[in-house]
C-alpha cells in the first residue's frame, strides 16, 4: 500500500469540483491540492450512507483491491471512479479507507481510468 490523499468531507462548494455520478458527489482533485487533500460534496440523493459519507478517510494506492480489502468491513464495494477503481472499508477499529486500484500506466489516458473518458 501507498499514501494516495486525504478524503474530507464539506458542505460547501469548491473551485473545479469534478462530478462522479456512480455516488453523487462532487470531488476536488487532491492531485492538485499541495497536501492530497479531496473535498467531497455529497448530493442529497447520494447512494452512499454511513461512514463513507460522514467521516474522513485515508486513501491508498493498492495492486489488487480485493487482496488488501481481505479483513477489513466492506463500506462500498469497488466501482470505476473514472481515475482508479476504488472501494472503500472499515478498519477493525472504525476507521475509513479508500483502496484504490491505478490502471498500468500506459493505460490511463482514454478509456474508462481517465475523467475525461467519463464525459466529465
Amino acid at each position: 500500500m501507498q499514501f494516495d490523499h486525504i478524503g474530507i468531507v464539506t458542505t460547501e462548494k469548491h473551485a473545479d469540483e469534478i462530478y462522479v455520478a456512480a455516488t453523487k458527489v462532487w470531488v476536488t482533485d487532491f492531485r492538485v491540492h499541495p497536501f492530497r487533500i479531496e473535498w467531497l460534496r455529497f448530493e442529497p440523493d447520494s447512494p452512499v450512507t454511513g461512514p463513507v459519507r460522514h467521516l474522513p478517510h485515508v486513501a491508498y494506492r493498492v495492486d489488487n483491491i480485493r487482496e488488501a480489502a481481505r479483513g477489513l468491513n466492506v463500506l462500498l464495494e469497488p466501482f470505476d471512479a473514472g481515475l482508479a477503481v476504488v472501494g472503500f472499508y472499515e478498519t477493525a477499529d472504525g476507521g475509513v479507507i479508500e483502496l484504490m486500484e491505478y490502471a498500468p500506466q500506459e493505460s490511463l489516458e482514454g478509456g474508462a481510468w481517465d475523467r475525461r473518458g467519463n464525459g466529465e
